[in-house]
């Protein structure tokens, strides 16, 4: 009977293929599973969830119920969160080479488009992260190292604050012409009087930006790029600025190729170009325009506007807590004196000030969630199993915030980075510029601005709130992708 047998042929076929796709099952169970977090609703995945005024906030509320390393799903595509310096450590710093991946972040790859060394993966960003470091460092051993341009710089800002003639003012647009400027001197060779129309146009472009994707429309963006991308919202503010900015750079480019020297590289741009020209019969380089404007553009955004908004938040802090900046006045006045401008090399006398500069950072927390990483290969992390290419969130709030190493981390306070006898006490768990292969690749160029400019400032001038310190609020007035200060005003009153 031949429909019996065709019958247990396929009652056979749907035995075996079941068992094989539960043994697939187990194996995918067996390999492990991605960590645990909030249940999903379809295609929202947990937005509901989280609070996008303060995304920083709602990660670590679910680490009460899912331990440091967990799942959260931003719409369809799930990411896991690491929160805690226990696990950052341990992906970033001891298994460094598998989370150096950047992550999806639809706004800023709408702007990129995986070039430049923030947002690109893979060999371009080894080469170009690895090429722009040693461009950065030959710049730095010149005839006027980086830390001169700075120097000048903050001598150009003292004199323009002079010119406030003790008038109350928002420090915004001059705190930002100084890491522009020094920036500027890297990538062109040139800086720009304060007064130059492109210098204010760009800073503003800058401040704006910021602003944007602080904002939760951009974390919505992030999370539903493909429909919020047709819709009218800040966002399209965001790419017409930026537009600005590169149709700048390519201007600039421009003039340098019609000025090169392939014997005397003066700038970042003459030795980028250069490499093109060296790379220019090579199919596979990653020398190209279009990775050239992104570097630029990069290193730009990441060189001023990061430094510039430590510094508007420091300058609010120190309002707020005018013992703070007596005692650093008393160190500068102790090491520096009147008569000559502060250097590096005071940094390592000045204890106190060194601190203020560290809890500044720590406090405000510039960027809580970091910029997102991606494992590059599947790994097993912990108990858990992470396919390549999922998205990784460093929670850095949950380190710069961690109680047991910052006893009351909520407290503006530079004890935190000073021992017993006053000396200064350095923490791993200072890590605001992140940490392992995607560390900011200026951290010693913004270290070395926040500490020059800083004492700079408070060499010449005592800052007067025009509040009492009690009632003024440091509260940040978004907490997206960066942690933007509330605008104040101050005068400027020369020492």
């Amino acid at each position: 009977t031949q429909s019996a047998s065709m019958d247990l042929i396929i009652i056979l076929v749907i035995c075996l293929s079941c068992l094989i796709l539960l043994s697939l099952s187990t194996q995918s169970y067996a390999k492990g599973k991605l960590p645990p977090g909030p249940t999903p609703l379809p295609i929202v995945g947990n937005i509901l969830q989280l609070n996008f005024k303060n995304i920083s906030k709602s990660l670590s509320a679910l680490t009460k119920d899912y331990g440091p390393v967990f799942t959260v799903h931003f719409g369809m595509k799930p990411t896991v969160v690491l929160h805690g310096y226990e696990a950052v450590k341990e992906a970033l710093i001891d298994r460094a080479e598998e989370f150096s991946g950047r992550g999806v972040l639809p706004v800023a790859d709408k702007v990129s488009q995986s070039y430049g060394i923030v947002f690109s993966n893979g060999e371009k960003w080894k080469q170009t992260r690895r090429f722009s470091l040693v461009i950065l460092r030959n710049m730095g051993m010149g005839k006027k190292t980086i830390e001169d341009r700075v120097q000048e710089e903050a001598l150009c800002l003292v004199e323009a604050l002079k010119k406030t003639n003790e008038f109350p003012c928002d420090p915004s647009f001059l705190l930002g012409c100084v890491p522009c400027n020094v920036i500027c001197s890297i990538i062109f060779q040139n800086r720009f009087d304060y007064s130059d129309e492109k210098l204010v146009t760009l800073i503003n472009y800058f401040h704006e930006n910021f602003s944007i994707v602080s904002t939760p429309w951009i974390q919505l963006y992030n999370a539903f790029p493909s429909v919020i991308h047709y819709l009218p919202g800040s966002h399209n503010k965001l790419f017409k600025n930026i537009d600005g900015q590169k149709k700048f750079i390519l201007e600039k480019i421009q003039e340098h190729q019609e000025s090169l020297d392939l014997n005397n590289p003066r700038d970042f741009i003459d030795y980028f170009l250069i490499k093109m020209e060296q790379e220019k019969h090579s199919k596979q380089s990653e020398f190209t325009m279009d990775n050239l404007v992104t570097t630029v553009w990069d290193l730009f955004t990441a060189g001023t506007e990061t430094t510039s908004t430590t510094i508007r938040y420091g300058l609010l802090l120190l309002l707020k807590h005018p013992e703070v900046t007596a005692k650093v006045r008393e160190e500068i006045d102790l090491v520096v004196g009147r008569h000559r401008s502060p250097c590096m090399q005071d940094r390592s006398s000045m204890p106190y000030t060194d601190a203020v500069v560290h809890e500044i950072q720590r406090y405000i927390d510039l960027i809580p969630t970091n910029l997102p990483h991606m494992v590059t290969q599947d790994i097993q992390f912990r108990e858990y199993f992470i396919p390549k290419d999922t998205s990784v969130l460093v929670s850095l709030t949950s380190v710069l915030h961690d109680a047991k190493e910052f006893p009351n981390p909520e407290q503006f306070d530079p004890g935190h980075f000073l021992d017993k006898s006053g000396n200064f006490k350095k923490s791993n768990y200072f890590m605001p510029f992140s940490a392992g292969k995607r560390v900011c690749a200026g951290e010693g160029l913004a270290r070395m601005e926040l500490f020059l400019i800083l004492t700079n400032i408070l060499q010449h001038f005592t800052l007067k709130p025009l509040v009492d310190p009690k009632d003024i609020d440091t509260t940040p007035v978004d907490n997206g992708l960066g942690t933007v200060p509330p605008s104040y005003k101050l005068c400027f009153i020369p020492v």
